[in-house]
């Protein structure tokens, strides 16, 4: 079977690689001329399978107004917020305080992540990728005694899920992580054992090649413009390609995992998906004393900053900003993610020196992805998966294989069908 995957970013291309795995004939199409570079670009580089959350956690509503207010606060609203930003704050606060909600989708999801990580180990198995990639773990900092008390909550149920983890003292920590010598709060933390890094951007390119070494073909620099399809089935997609001309392409069946970018091929059919832009800052340097470093990934609760080993760099991420699609960086972020990582590793790094990044983490309103059929028969959703796309991508991948062979999924897809913001 033919099959067109929109999208060549690193949801995109695990599913390609899983498609072709399984002997169907792939075309991705990629808008950028490299895969990986929009979302999968510059990113937290953590792939934090026990971490995974919904976004809409009842915890953090009453959270939100003080860390909008405040100066190092990890959450910024763009004022004036526009109708869409507005429409995806309402739409997060009735989905929180749905009863029972964020815990059955946190479930899911860190269900989704366990089989995510068994994906990764197999595929690097299989294929040799340069992405600076390991699987020494994460510690989630705490810099106050209510953060290591609600750590004591989440051991608590990942211990129930099979997913290792550890408290850890202060003593521990900085044994763990030798470099770590800032003058940060420090109570503890949480150790998830089995949790991973890596370079998503470059295994995004590298997983590109080897796709095409196995036969898919990737086009780049074209635009998906338009699903062409009656009221059952699709028959191709209209795409731009880089010189401007139109062009149509035939196949059997259709993969949307564009990110933010999804919306607008599958709304012409009647399904709604919500989608919106959160956007996030990064900062990559090499390290010029890689011994001061952080050994793995480390998630500084103080700042909301996440500093990550990528080799000898450091990439250091922060924020949640709702501000639709600008670009902007403003210093004001920078400063904040250079003091998480000085108040943890002074001197590791010339942080001022650091190559800067912004990109779009496609949210959607209630937190777990969308995976499964669309609104047509051979149409196909594998996108929306907000700050943890990197960590649940082979997992979904591998799911919408799965559901595109007419297998029954190795994991219950409820909380990810892709019609529940309509229901």
């Amino acid at each position: 079977m033919h099959i067109v995957v929109v999208g060549g970013g690193v949801v995109g291309m695990t599913t390609a690689y899983e498609l072709n795995r399984r002997g169907h004939q792939v075309t991705v199409l990629e808008r950028h001329s490299l895969a990986g570079n929009e979302t999968s670009k510059a990113n937290a580089a953590q792939r934090s399978y026990g971490v995974v959350y919904p976004w809409a956690d009842p915890s953090m509503v009453f959270k939100a107004i003080p860390w909008i207010l405040k100066q190092d606060g990890p959450l910024k609203l763009r004022f004036p917020p526009s109708v869409e930003t507005l429409k995806f704050m309402f739409a997060t606060l009735r989905y929180a305080w749905s009863p029972g909600l964020f815990g059955l989708n946190r479930r899911a999801m860190l269900r989704l992540g366990i089989h995510s990580r068994e994906r990764f180990l197999a595929l690097e198995k299989e294929l040799d990728l340069a992405f600076d990639g390991d699987h020494q773990g994460l510690l989630h900092l705490a810099s106050t005694p209510e953060a290591l008390e609600g750590y004591r909550v989440t051991h608590e149920l990942l211990n129930e899920l099979g997913i290792p983890s550890r408290l850890l003292t202060p003593e521990q920590v900085r044994e763990a992580e030798p470099g770590m010598v800032g003058n940060g709060p420090l109570y503890g933390a949480l150790s998830y054992d089995t949790d991973g890094t890596g370079d998503c951007h470059q295994f995004s390119r590298e997983l590109a090649k080897a796709c095409e070494a196995k036969g898919v073909v990737v086009r780049y620099n074209v635009e998906a413009e338009k699903l062409i399809a009656d009221d059952h089935k699709v028959s191709a997609i209209s795409l731009r390609t880089g010189e401007g001309t139109m062009e149509t392409l035939e196949a059997d069946a259709f993969v949307i995992s564009a990110g933010c970018w999804s919306n607008h091929l599958v709304q012409p059919m009647g399904l709604e998906l919500p989608i919106y832009p959160v956007k996030g800052y990064s900062l990559t340097v090499p390290m010029k004393d890689p011994e001061r470093g952080p050994a793995s990934t480390i998630h500084d609760d103080n700042y909301k900053v996440v500093s990550t080993r990528l080799g000898n760099r450091l990439r250091a991420t922060g924020f949640v900003e709702l501000a639709d699609f600008n670009r902007d960086i403003p210093e004001a972020r920078l400063a904040t993610i250079r003091k998480s990582v000085e108040s943890r590793f002074p001197g590791c790094a010339d942080l001022d020196a650091a190559e800067t990044w912004t990109g779009f983490r496609p949210m959607t309103p209630d937190g777990p992805a969308i995976i499964g059929r669309g609104p047509r028969e051979n149409l196909y959703l594998n996108t929306g998966h907000g700050t943890f796309g990197w960590t649940l991508s082979a997992g979904s991948a591998d799911l919408i294989a799965q559901v595109i062979d007419g297998e029954d999924p190795i994991l219950c897809l409820d909380a990810f069908r892709p019609g529940r913001f309509q229901e």
